[in-house]
């Protein structure tokens, strides 16, 4: 079973985790502020100020949401599996870097080297996905020569 693969993937797991904690914060907090709002002389200002935090719930919500989806994802990948063709799950060697195919969460550096972890949805996941060892893709006038899929 490949170590590296299953650590990324609890990268990507605590990148998850963290984005629904923050969103859950961000909710409560807009709560706690439209509760305690109270009316005040300016009239308006006070329905304004509560369809604003009534906005940001509802867009913190959608956050919430993506981040329980991206979380879920992850739990039914099975990163112990070993691959021939890239597919979700993969961790794919190029000339030109290192790419775990699970979620976009950027380029991570673990254990002193350089990982793009990116989704089969992503732009360059697309192209990754399918394919095997010795195949290139071209992606932003740069070709990537696929060297490993593990």
């Amino acid at each position: 079973m490949n170590t590296l693969k299953l650590r990324l993937h609890q990268l990507c797991l605590a990148y998850a985790e963290e984005r629904i904690r923050t969103a859950k914060s961000a909710i409560s907090a807009s709560r706690e502020s439209a509760n305690d709002d109270t009316k005040s002389s300016a009239g308006d200002k006070y329905e304004t100020s509560r369809e604003m935090m009534q906005q940001d719930i509802a867009r913190n919500t959608i956050q919430l949401a993506e981040a329980e989806r991206l979380k879920s994802f992850l739990l039914r990948m099975q990163p112990g599996k070993a691959f021939t063709a890239v597919e979700s799950g993969s961790l794919v060697y190029t000339d030109q870097g290192i790419f775990y195919i699970a979620i976009s969460a950027g380029q991570v550096e673990f254990e002193g080297q350089n990982y793009l972890l990116v989704s089969a949805a992503s732009p360059i996941g697309a192209k990754l996905i399918s394919q095997k060892i010795g195949n290139r893709i071209e992606f932003n006038g740069r070709s990537y020569l696929i060297k490993e899929i593990q």
